[in-house]
């Protein structure tokens, strides 16, 4: 561990899409150590660190660790961890339609998962924040109405999905342990994120392929079928940048003990689902003439996909009047990913 700032960091689903780009921006912007943890289930793979150089068993600062966390942490990995300073909990299932069709495998991972991370922190001896990585889905759907302000920190949970309910779950654990053990805990909120090497049943990728390929995308609507869904997106590297901004300003001492303090992490542009559909077809054509376009079908979101919300929003006030604004903007980002996916088109289809 480097002396001059006895600082490890432990990283849950290290090798999981978010999470690997928080590996790689920790290490690139401070001196850092970090634990990786995962459990390389279906959405985790050290491919992902590989492919930005990190070589998981064989690196000066970065350790990778086979753990999953769906189990309670036994005595000597506790041990193993003894100089973790920090832990960031990014490792979760994350997937909706996922969490339709198997809920219980979302309680599994996401509610006894995280209460099982909060023992294993509870007992590390050097601890000093326990950082939960949770989403804007937790406070259910607002008016599909861009003007309509987001949810800010302090509202009122309302998750409509197994999966919002798992990470609502989540959240009130964090905050039972700070409360009941004192420990030194804060909650992150974040929307819609994308980059590279992105899981390829999400969203951002499923288009890029659909438009090089032809085939047909459903834009989740409104009943009639006229109003696509609306979300914030934001780039992985910008939600990485946030939490290091986190980490270094420390906002939160001055909470009373117990108190867990929330701060959402919000991309600077609202897009509906099919402005977003066109906005990839465009940059796939520009870059790949030969792109067979974008096909889509406006669905109804609710009897296609119940337990889905059209619009989520998040007010990121507190994190601009701290000072952090997302670094990269939204288009730039989402260019940048398009071109980067169609010249890595294997992490189109893995």
């Amino acid at each position: 561990m480097n002396a001059n700032t006895q600082k490890t960091i432990l990283v849950t689903g290290a090798a999981g899409f978010v999470g690997h780009h928080m590996v790689e921006h920790i290490l690139k912007n401070t001196d850092f150590d970090i634990v990786g943890i995962d459990s390389l289930s279906y959405s985790g793979s050290l491919d992902r660190l590989r492919d930005i150089q990190i070589d998981p068993f064989h690196h000066p600062r970065f350790t990778h660790i086979g753990y999953d966390f769906r189990q309670p942490a036994g005595p000597n990995l506790i041990k193993e961890l003894a100089r973790v300073t920090h832990v960031l909990h990014m490792g979760a299932e994350s997937h909706v339609d996922r969490s339709i069709t198997d809920p219980m495998s979302f309680v599994t991972a996401n509610v006894v998962g995280t209460t099982n991370m909060l023992e294993l922190a509870r007992g590390l001896p050097n601890l000093e924040l326990f950082i939960y990585f949770s989403t804007d889905e937790v406070f259910g759907p607002v008016p599909l109405d861009p003007s309509y302000p987001g949810h800010k920190e302090d509202a009122v949970h309302n998750p409509k999905n197994p999966y919002a309910a798992t990470k609502s779950a989540g959240e009130q654990m964090v905050t039972s342990f700070a409360n009941t053990y004192g420990m030194p805990c804060i909650i992150t909120r974040q929307m819609n994120i994308f980059g590279e090497r992105q899981h390829p049943e999400k969203f951002i990728p499923k288009v890029i392929r659909s438009v090089m390929n032809g085939e047909t995308v459903p834009i989740h609507a409104t009943p009639d079928r006229k109003q696509a869904g609306m979300r914030h997106y934001i780039h992985a590297r910008n939600v990485a940048d946030a939490h290091m901004f986190l980490l270094k300003n420390t906002p939160w001492t001055k909470a009373a003990p117990g108190h867990v303090d929330s701060y959402h992490i919000v991309g600077e542009r609202e897009v509906d689902n099919l402005m977003l559909a066109q906005m990839i077809e465009g940059f796939v054509k520009e870059l790949a003439p030969a792109a067979k376009g974008l096909a889509y079908e406006m669905v109804d979101f609710h009897s296609s996909r119940p337990g889905h919300d059209l619009r989520y929003a998040l007010d990121g006030g507190k994190m601009k009047s701290l000072g952090w604004q997302p670094p990269k903007n939204f288009e730039e980002s989402l260019r940048k990913t398009v071109e980067w996916s169609l010249a890595n088109k294997d992490w189109l289809t893995c």
